[in-house]
Parts: C-alpha cells; sequence; structure tokens
C-alpha cells in the first residue's frame, strides 16, 4: 500500500522510529526503548536509564518517552500515515508505553509538514536569549499545542512570580549541589568536548562560565566546562506546562504537548531553555502546583526567546547532542 507521499508503508515506519529518537530527554538520556517492525511501532521506557536519585517515580523518563511519541506521530502524519495509537496498552507491562500502527491514510496538512520539518531544527537552548518570546499569536499558538495533547502551557508575566520561580530554581539546584548523594547517576550523562556519543550533556551545547543565565541557573553538570559565549541578554519568557493529573498518563500525554510546543515554536523561530531542579524536589513541586498552577500538576518549567543569530544551527538533529535533544 502507498500513500498520498508515495512512500511504502513501511519505509513511513522506519522514518517515523527514527524521528521518534530525536525528541527531548532528561539529561540527554533517550530513555526510551522504540521498536517493533514493518507498520508496527512499539514504544517503551528503558529500565537502565532510570534516575533513581533524581527521579524516583519516574516522571521524567515516561515524559520523555511521550515526547518521543508525539515525534512519531507528527513524522508519519507528514508521511501521510494516520496513526492510531493506544497507550499504555497493557497493564501486565508496565514499561511498555503505546504502541501505534496505521489506521489508514492521511492527506497532511501545512502543520504536519512544518513540526516535522521542525524535528531538526529544533535545539535546547541554555544560557539568555537575544529577546523574550513577546509575540502574541505565537504565544496562543503555544497555549494551542499544548491544550490539543491534554495540557495546559501558563505564562508567568508578573515579574515577582518570575523572580520567585527563579528562586526555586536557585534553591533547588543548591539543594542538589549540596545533599544530593546521587553525582555518579547524573555523572553517565555528562559528555567531555568532542564525545562522539549522541546521548547525554555536550560541553559544547553549553555557555561557557559565567555566560548563562544566572536568574534561572543551569543544572551544575560538574565535569562539563562550557564553550559557548554570551550571546543574549534577556532570560525569555516563562512559562509551566501543566496536566490536571499527575499519574503516567498524565506524563506521557505531557511529553507529547512539550514536544509539540517545542516545534511549534522552532517553526516560529524560537527555542526553549528547561529548569527541572525544583520539580524534582517534592515538597517545592507541591509548593508550584499550589501558588502557580492553580491546583494543576507542574511538569515542565522552561524559558522561551529568540536565540541570538550564532545560536540558530540548522545542522541535522541529534542531540541533545548538538543541543537536540536535552532536558536539563
Amino acid at each position: 500500500m502507498t500513500r498520498r507521499s508515495h512512500i511504502p508503508l513501511h519505509e513511513a515506519f522506519a522514518t517515523a522510529r527514527a524521528a521518534g529518537g530525536h525528541a527531548p530527554s532528561v539529561l540527554g538520556s533517550r530513555p526510551w526503548i522504540i521498536g517493533g517492525g514493518g507498520d508496527r511501532i512499539t514504544l517503551g521506557a528503558d529500565p537502565d536509564k532510570r534516575l533513581d536519585v533524581a527521579d524516583p517515580l519516574a516522571r521524567e523518563p515516561v515524559l520523555s518517552c511521550g515526547a518521543a511519541l508525539y515525534g512519531i506521530r507528527v513524522a508519519l502524519r507528514a508521511l501521510g500515515v494516520r496513526p492510531e495509537v493506544r497507550t499504555l496498552p497493557d497493564p501486565d507491562r508496565p514499561a511498555l508505553l503505546a504502541e501505534i500502527t496505521s489506521a489508514g491514510e492521511a492527506d497532511p496538512g501545512s502543520t504536519d509538514r512544518r513540526l516535522y520539518a521542525a524535528i531538526e531544527r529544533r535545539r535546547t537552548h541554555r544560557g539568555l536569549f537575544e529577546r523574550a518570546l513577546s509575540d502574541g499569536a505565537v504565544l496562543r499558538g503555544l497555549g494551542d499545542a499544548a491544550a490539543l495533547e491534554g495540557a495546559a502551557l501558563r505564562q508567568v508575566t508578573d515579574p515577582d512570580r518570575v523572580r520567585s520561580l527563579s528562586g526555586l530554581v536557585t534553591a533547588a539546584e543548591h539543594l542538589h549541589r549540596v545533599e544530593r548523594p546521587g553525582t555518579e547517576e547524573q555523572d553517565r550523562w555528562v559528555r567531555a568536548q568532542g564525545d562522539p556519543r549522541a546521548e547525554g550533556v555536550h560541553a559544547e551545547d553549553f555557555p561557557a562560565p559565567g555566560a548563562g543565565a544566572p536568574v534561572f541557573p543551569e543544572r551544575d553538570y560538574g565535569r562539563v566546562t562550557g564553550l559557548r559565549e554570551a550571546r543574549g541578554t534577556e532570560i525569555g519568557t516563562v512559562a509551566l506546562l501543566t496536566t490536571a493529573s499527575d499519574d503516567r498518563a498524565a506524563h506521557l500525554a505531557a511529553g507529547q504537548a512539550l514536544h509539540r510546543v517545542l516545534l511549534t515554536a522552532a517553526d516560529a523561530g524560537y527555542a526553549a531553555a528547561f529548569h527541572t531542579q525544583p520539580l524534582e524536589e517534592p515538597l517545592l513541586r507541591a509548593f508550584i502546583t499550589e501558588r502557580f498552577c492553580a491546583g494543576e500538576h507542574p511538569q515542565m518549567l522552561l524559558r522561551l526567546g529568540r536565540p541570538a543569530p550564532e545560536d540558530r544551527v540548522d545542522q541535522g538533529p541529534d542531540d541533545l547532542p548538538g543541543g537536540v535533544s536535552g532536558i536539563a
């Protein structure tokens, strides 16, 4: 069977598997197993990539797998396949998060094609931006993108509340540096300059010492010595991605919403920086839930903005290397 794209079905599914592997992921760890064959894809969580110290409930790997699932879905639609997705299909196999098959032909629209094309352009940003995301139409589009996947993107505009969130990031980062016993867990994903492995956080993607966004501190990767010069002056637009519930289904949906938001932003020329530290501390996460999310559950804290021209790379994916896939 062929579709409007004239790509055989098995080739479309092979391309979609590859697209899923370019999703953003916690520490660039790519904690998914994308399998299957022919016109079937299975998506599972890799138990060897759990972060037992930072994330004992495995929320972040499931969120990362949700991002991979959205990449698979948008690739199939762009290639003329209407994906049929079963999430959490087998209660006896909790690591199996989704099964994807074909529900027939799709007539890809311009949005499908643009978001698929944005997979190779999207990069995780670290440091400051050239300017914040202030375009109302783009912001509404990002909110719509999150809502279509069952989440909400809540922009934080009040300067005092922005400072409060910054303080929570700073406090959590301090706790992690002085109290967290699992530094080896994080060190596993640190990559020195020139390291050819795609997984992990690479020195080439990190701002040089003092060149980051001090009011929203980056995670301390210890052995990483950043290389990039400071090229921005703005912290960007601060937002929280939230869901109404906080179970595995919600985490999987949040990952899909996150990737859709990021691809929508990339299509418009914007990028995102992530700050997960306070969401890894139960008391701080509960505080953010109550004070900033109207009782919904925060799944990601991010800053959005226009990168400086030198940071707008157009090379092919792989990243969270080149910054493509890391949720830090």
